[in-house]
């Protein structure tokens, strides 16, 4: 079920952006062959023919709104540009995207040849008396189908990024993991059932203490409560799977079942390592903090899911007969 949803969640993205471009093809948003007018500023004066002049677009909101529809711009800017002219004064220019640069065109750079770059032609230019600015007519390099590339290209960087963080998880789940294989191997899983057997049989008292489901159960909640979910899985399986065995209709979830579902889902915590792991993983300054919160959130999840799950089994409407 959830791939089908998943399906339909790319499917509807796909042709959501499919949508969006072809409007923009349709009002041509992004100026296709459309000219524009801008202020040129040299860092240093024209010398001769000097073809080859590095300096700033003064990107005026009017001149731009004027281009690109009103709102396009909300304030001037300056962006820097080379541009490389021959003798008559037209020629190519090449525009790197930052922080200050219009909206709209950050959005284009996203998808040019040239990622986060914006190539176009100079038409024709005017330079001042001072040779140091000049008035030039531009045009951009064609943009289409921003929204469809722009969805490749997310899928592209978190694919990507996906990998990184997984080879980052590699030490901290293989630390963890051995740990509790340890504790399995020198038999600290026997002795836990059996000091927290008083607390097993008030929360399960249909699952006798001795039963393999207890151990099970420990040990699922006990990875959990360390953050390791990968290692959790299979052990919360082999707990369902015993407890399956308790039930006079297989298949059939009974209380138990129903009551150590709830705490898995709670999330009942104390070490958050997955988590830390991947803000380690992310470069955060500080993959700790989430410790306290984490451990009163996913507790308050716990307890409230354990009374939801003990008052309802005791109504008739969330009961089923077992023939």
């Amino acid at each position: 079920m959830l791939n089908y949803i998943w399906m339909s969640l790319l499917a509807i993205g796909i042709l959501t952006a499919v949508g969006h471009d072809a409007y923009d093809e349709i009002q041509n948003s992004n100026r296709n062959g459309v000219a524009g007018e801008l202020d040129f500023e040299m860092r240093n004066a024209l010398e001769g023919s000097q073809s080859l002049r590095e300096g700033d677009f003064i990107i005026r909101a009017e001149q731009f709104n004027r281009w690109y529809g009103s709102g396009s711009a909300g304030e001037d800017a300056k962006q820097p540009v080379t541009l490389r002219l021959d003798s008559a004064g037209v020629g190519t220019f090449l525009l790197s995207v930052t922080d200050a640069t219009p909206g709209r065109w950050r959005e284009m750079a996203k998808a040019a040849a040239t990622r986060d770059k914006l190539s176009g032609t100079v038409v024709s230019s005017r330079l001042a008396a001072d040779r140091k600015s000049m008035r030039v007519t531009v045009m951009l390099e064609p943009i289409h189908f921003m929204k469809l590339k722009a969805i490749t290209q997310a899928a592209l960087d978190f694919a990507n990024t996906a990998v990184e963080i997984s080879l980052g998880l590699i030490g901290i789940m293989a630390l963890w993991l051995g740990l509790m294989k340890i504790a399995e191997e020198a038999g600290l899983v026997l002795l836990l059932t059996k000091i927290l057997a008083p607390v097993t049989k008030r929360i399960f008292p249909d699952v006798p203490a001795d039963h393999p489901a207890v151990g099970a159960m420990i040990m699922n909640i006990a990875a959990n409560m360390l953050g390791l979910n990968n290692a959790a899985t299979p052990l919360g399986l082999k707990a369902m799977e015993e407890l399956d065995k308790l039930s006079p209709k297989k298949g059939t979830a009974t209380n138990a079942m129903v009551t150590f579902l709830t705490i898995n889902t709670g999330g009942l915590i104390l070490i958050p390592a997955t988590a830390i792991a991947v803000r380690a993983a992310a470069g955060s300054a500080n993959p700790g903090i989430i410790i306290g919160t984490s451990i009163f959130g996913a507790g308050c999840a716990t307890v409230g899911g354990v009374i939801a799950a003990k008052l309802l089994q005791r109504l008739p409407r969330y009961r089923k007969e077992l023939e």
